[in-house]
C-alpha cells in the first residue's frame, strides 16, 4: 500500500500525503545529480581530518592532561561535513554574511582537525584541546564557543537543542533583517547539525511550525542518526528515522531521508515485490545497530536469512561484501543528492535524516558500541586498525613510541591544493566569526528629556516609563530603525499596543484578514516590513529571537538593538540557559523583566510572582543587570548601555559584549523628575543618595531598589516623625553591579598584595554615612545581601523570602515584612543593638504597626496589567 500510495503521488494523483515512507532513501538512484567533486581526494582529505580528530582527543589523555574530548560522534557525521566544506557552506569572503553553519558540538574536533589540515590552526593549537588557559594563545575550546574563540565560532550548539531553535530563529532572523532593507541575505542559508538524540529535547521540535509557517526554505536541518544517544539506543524498539519523518512532514516540513549508501543499490533494484523493504520497515533500530557490530555472516543469517527470497539477493556476495552494506551518511554522491535537493526546494525549510554509524571507522573497540560516546582514547592496537582502514603513511614505530603523530600530507599536495579551491570557490573559510559592523552615531540627551522630567501627577509604572523612552529613541533617525521588538504575546500587558500602528508586526505574509479591531486607533497591524517580533506564548522562541538579533552586527555586520520584553517570572528561571548561550555568542541587547518582584505583581500568586530573577541574573557573566526605581534612572541606564553595547571606544571598538537586564514594575508610582546635580555616575555603578534625611537627630541608612524606594521613602518620614531618626534613603540601581566590582578588587588586592590596595566602590560611597544600614527590595534576601561585606556599617537586610501569593500588594509586603511599616521596625531594632534607642520601643512599634497582621496593612494602589 505504501509503495502504491508513493507511486500514486509521483503520477500526480491526489492522495492524502503520508506521514511516514519507507526506509529507504527519498531521493530515488536514478534521480541523482551529477556529483561535481573528485571522490578519491575527497577520501583521502577525509581520512586526514579522520585521523587528526581522533588523534587530537587522545592525546588530551596523556599523563597529567586527561580533559576528555569525543570522538565517536564526528567520526559518524564525518562525510556530512566534508560534502558541506566540499561543495555548499559558503564563507563570508564575498563581503555578506555567507551562510550560517550550527555544528554540532560533540563534533567539534573534526572541525578543528579541518582547519589544521588548512592551515588555519598549527599542531599546537590541537595540542591546547581543551586547555583554554594553560595553553592560551594556542589553545582550542571543548565545543563551540564564540566566548572562547571570537575569530572561529560563531554559534554556540553544545547545549543541546539549543542549536535547533536558534538555527530556526537565525533563518527567520535573516529573512527579517531583508525584509526590513537591512542586509541582503538572500544568498545566506541556515544549515544545522543536529544528532537523533538531541531531537529528544523540547527545544529541538518545539518551534518546527514557525519555520513551516513562514516558509524558511533557508533553513537545511541535517540529522545524524547514529541511532545512538549517549547511554545507548535512541529508540532500540523503534525507529527514529520514521518517528521524525513524521514529526517534520506533519509540522510541514520537507523531508528527506538518507538511509542507505550505493552499495544496496543493487539490491533495491532487485526487490520488485518489496520484500527487502519489507525487511527493512520491520527492523528495529536496536537491530540495526547489532548488525552494524556484527560480521557478514551474522547479518546474512539474521537479516536475509530467515526468507528464500532475501537470501537469493545475496548469494553471490562474501560475507564482508554483506558487512560492508553501508549507510547512507557516509556516501558522498547520496549526500551531496540531498543537500542539493535542499537548496533547490522552495516554500519549506528541509531536513534531512542521515543514517550513519556512531564510531565509523574507529574499529571494532568503538563503532556502534552503547559506551561509545564515553570512549576518549585509542590504544596503539586500535590506532594500527585506524590507520590501516584510512591507508595513511604513519609507521608502527610512530604508534608505538609515544602520542600518535598529527597527519599532514603536505602543503603542496593535491589534497591540500584541493581544499583550498573549494573553499576559496564558496566564498570563504568557514567557520568564521568576523565583527564588520562600525559603531552607531547614538542620540543626543534631546531624546531623553521627557522621560527624565518625571511623571508630575501622573503615577505611571517603571514598565511605561521605559516604554515611553522607547518611543522616543525609535523616532531617531540614525538607530531608531535598528530596534527590535520581541515579546511573547504581551505587548498589551507591557503597554506596547501603541507601537502597533507605527511599527507594525512581522508578517512575511502581511495581514490577509480584516482586523477586527482595524477601526480603533492601536489596531493590530501585522507587515512584511513590520519592526516588532510576536513569537506567541514562547519564551524559548523569543530569546532566540533575541540571540539572533543581538549577534546580527557580527553575523552579518549590521548591529541590531534587540529589546526583548517578558514577564520576569519566566526569564532567567525558564530560559536561562539560552541567556547563557547568549553571553557565549557574544550577543547584545536590552532585556526587560517586567511585571517584576515578588508583591508587586498583584493577584497573580506563586507562579508568576518574581522575588529572584536578579539573583539568576547575577551568575551569567555577560549580564549587566539594574533595578532601577525612576524614569530618569532608566534613561541614564538605556543611554550608557547604548554606549557601552553599540557605541565603541579604544578598548572596545566595536562596543562590549555584553546584554543589559532592566527589571521593572507595573505597579504605578510618581516619578520624580531628575535632580539637579544627579549623581549619574552612581546610578550606573549601583547606588547614590536618593533623599538625605531632614528631620530627626538619629542617624541611619535605608537602601532600597526598584520599587521599594518609595517605601523606604515613607519609611523616612516615618522615623523623622515619630521616632526621631534621620534617614539617608539610597538608591540601589544595581545590587549586582556593586559585587562585581567589590570582588574585582578583592581579586586585584590578592594578587598585588604590593600594591595600593583598591577599595570597592560602595565601601568608598557609603563611607562618612552614620547609623545602621537597613537594605530592602521586592526581592529575596539574597540580592541585596550581596554587598553586605562591603558596607562600611552594621548591615540588616529586608526581603521576600519563600514562594509568593496571590494577594494585595500591602498584605503580601506585611506578610514579608518589607514595607514602610517594616523598614521602620527594622532600623529602630539596628539603632536599639547600637544602644541608640531604648529596646523597649520595639515592642511599641511592633504593636502600634500591627507588624503581625496581615490585614492591618495598607492594601496599596491598586492598577498595572496582570
Amino acid at each position: 500500500m505504501l509503495r502504491l500510495i508513493e507511486r500514486a503521488r509521483e503520477q500526480r494523483v491526489a492522495v492524502p500525503e503520508m506521514r511516514s515512507t519507507d526506509y529507504v532513501n527519498t531521493i530515488p538512484t536514478k534521480s541523482e545529480p551529477f556529483f561535481p567533486g573528485n571522490e578519491e581526494i575527497e577520501r583521502k582529505i577525509l581520512n586526514a581530518t579522520r585521523w587528526n580528530a581522533a588523534v587530537m582527543v587522545s592525546r588530551a589523555q596523556r599523563p597529567g592532561i586527561g580533559v576528555g574530548g569525543h570522538i565517536a560522534t564526528f567520526a559518524s557525521s564525518a562525510s556530512l561535513y566534508d560534502v558541506g566544506f566540499n561543495h555548499f557552506f559558503r564563507g563570508k569572503d564575498e563581503g555578506d554574511g555567507g551562510d550560517q553553519v550550527f555544528f554540532q558540538g560533540h563534533a567539534s574536533p573534526g572541525i578543528y582537525a579541518r582547519a589544521y589540515l588548512l592551515d588555519r590552526l598549527s599542531e599546537r593549537h590541537l595540542d591546547g584541546f581543551r586547555q583554554e588557559k594553560s595553553k592560551a594563545p594556542y589553545m582550542l575550546s571543548s565545543y563551540p564557543h564564540p566566548r572562547s574563540m571570537p575569530d572561529f565560532w560563531e554559534f554556540p550548539t553544545v547545549s543541546m537543542g539549543l542549536g535547533p531553535i536558534g538555527a530556526i530563529f537565525q533563518a527567520r532572523m535573516n529573512r527579517y533583517m531583508h525584509a526590513r532593507g537591512i542586509a541582503d541575505t538572500s544568498r545566506s542559508h541556515v544549515w544545522a547539525f543536529l544528532g537523533d538524540g538531541e531531537m529528544d529535547e523540547p527545544e529541538s521540535l518545539g518551534q518546527l511550525s514557525i519555520a513551516a509557517r513562514e516558509g524558511l526554505d533557508n533553513l537545511t536541518f541535517v540529522v545524524n542518526c547514529n541511532l545512538q544517544r549517549l547511554d545507548g539506543p535512541v529508540r532500540g524498539n523503534g525507529k527514529i528515522i520514521q518517528e521524525l519523518e513524521s514529526v517534520f512532514r506533519g509540522a510541514g516540513w520537507n523531508v528527506i531521508k538518507l538511509v542507505w549508501d550505493r552499495t544496496w543499490d543493487p539490491l533495491l533494484a532487485q526487490d520488485r515485490d518489496g520484500v527487502l523493504v519489507n525487511r527493512m520497515n520491520t527492523t528495529p533500530d536496536g537491530q540495526f545497530q547489532t548488525y552494524a557490530t556484527e560480521s557478514g555472516a551474522y547479518i546474512r543469517e539474521h537479516f536475509f536469512g530467515d526468507d528464500h527470497r532475501l537470501r537469493k539477493m545475496v548469494e553471490n556476495m562474501t560475507d564482508q561484501q554483506i558487512q560492508h552494506l553501508g549507510r547512507g551518511g557516509h556516501d558522498h554522491r547520496k549526500i551531496y543528492a540531498a543537500y542539493k535537493a535542499a537548496l533547490d526546494h522552495k516554500g519549506q525549510p528541509t531536513v534531512i535524516l542521515a543514517k550513519t554509524v556512531k564510531g565509523w571507522t574507529l574499529g571494532p573497540n568503538f563503532e556502534g558500541r552503547n559506551a561509545t560516546h564515553q570512549m576518549k582514547k585509542l590504544t596503539v592496537d586500535d590506532l594500527k586498525r585506524f590507520r590501516d582502514r584510512l591507508h595513511l603513511p604513519i609507521s608502527d614505530k610512530e604508534l608505538e613510541s609515544g602520542p600518535p603523530p598529527y597527519y599532514h600530507p603536505g602543503r603542496d599536495t593535491e589534497e591540500m591544493q584541493y581544499m583550498h579551491d573549494r573553499r576559496l570557490g564558496c566564498g570563504g573559510y568557514v567557520p568564521t566569526r568576523v565583527v564588520r559592523s562600525k559603531p552607531l552615531a547614538l542620540p543626543d540627551d534631546k531624546t531623553y528629556a521627557t522621560v527624565k522630567k518625571g511623571s508630575g501627577q501622573q503615577s505611571i509604572a517603571t514598565t511605561m516609563a521605559f516604554v515611553r523612552l522607547l518611543k522616543d529613541l525609535m523616532r531617531d533617525k540614525e538607530i531608531g530603525k535598528r530596534f527590535v521588538l520581541i515579546a511573547p504575546d504581551e505587548y498589551r500587558t507591557f503597554g506596547m499596543d501603541s507601537f502597533f500602528p507605527s511599527a507594525k508586526i512581522y508578517n512575511p505574509l502581511g495581514q490577509q484578514y480584516e482586523s477586527v479591531d482595524r477601526d480603533l486607533l492601536l489596531a493590530y497591524k501585522e507587515a512584511p516590513n513590520g519592526q516588532m517580533l510576536h513569537d506567541g506564548i514562547s519564551e524559548a522562541g523569543c530569546t532566540a529571537s533575541l540571540i539572533a538579533a543581538g549577534s546580527a552586527y557580527a553575523t552579518h555586520g549590521e548591529p541590531l538593538i534587540p529589546v526583548y520584553v517578558f514577564y520576569s517570572m519566566f526569564g532567567f528561571q525558564r530560559t536561562g540557559d539560552q541567556f547563557w548561550q547568549m553571553g557565549d555568542q557574544l550577543a547584545r541587547g536590552f532585556v526587560l523583566g517586567a511585571t517584576a518582584g515578588r508583591t508587586t505583581l498583584t493577584g497573580e500568586g506563586l507562579q508568576h510572582a518574581d522575588g529572584h530573577s536578579q539573583l539568576l541574573a547575577s551568575t551569567n557573566p555577560a549580564c549587566v543587570a539594574y533595578d532601577p526605581a525612576f524614569g530618569f534612572e532608566i534613561a541614564h541606564i538605556v543611554k550608557d548601555g547604548l554606549r557601552r553595547m553599540y557605541g565603541g571606544d579604544e578598548q572596545h571598538p566595536h562596543g562590549e559584549d555584553v546584554f543589559y537586564y532592566l527589571t521593572v514594575y507595573n505597579e504605578p508610582i510618581r516619578h520624580p523628575a531628575e535632580p539637579e546635580n544627579v549623581d549619574v555616575e552612581g546610578i550606573l555603578k549601583g547606588v547614590y543618595r536618593f533623599s538625605e534625611g531632614t528631620g530627626g537627630s538619629i542617624p541611619a541608612q535605608i537602601m532600597a531598589s526598584g520599587v521599594a524606594v518609595p517605601w523606604a521613602v515613607e519609611a523616612q518620614r516615618i522615623l523623622a516623625e515619630e521616632w526621631n531618626v534621620r534617614a539617608d534613603v539610597w538608591s540601589a540601581t544595581s545590587w549586582n553591579e556593586l559585587r562585581r566590582e567589590a570582588v574585582s578588587c578583592e581579586e586585584h588586592n590578592l594578587l598585588h598584595p604590593e600594591e595600593e590596595q583598591q577599595v570597592p566602590y560602595v565601601t568608598r560611597k557609603l563611607a562618612g554615612a552614620q547609623g545602621p544600614f537597613v537594605a530592602v527590595s521586592d526581592w529575596m534576601r539574597s540580592v541585596p545581601d550581596q554587598i553586605a561585606r562591603w558596607v562600611p556599617g552594621t548591615y540588616q537586610s529586608l526581603g521576600a523570602d519563600g514562594f509568593g501569593f496571590a494577594d494585595t500588594r500591602g498584605a503580601a509586603r506585611r506578610f514579608f515584612h518589607i514595607d514602610a511599616e517594616s523598614i521602620v521596625v527594622a532600623v529602630l531594632s539596628e539603632l536599639a543593638r547600637e544602644g541608640k534607642v531604648d529596646r523597649s520601643v520595639l515592642k511599641q512599634a511592633v504593636d502600634r504597626y500591627r507588624l503581625l497582621d496581615v490585614t492591618a496593612a495598607d492594601p496599596g494602589a491598586a492598577g498595572g496589567d496582570a
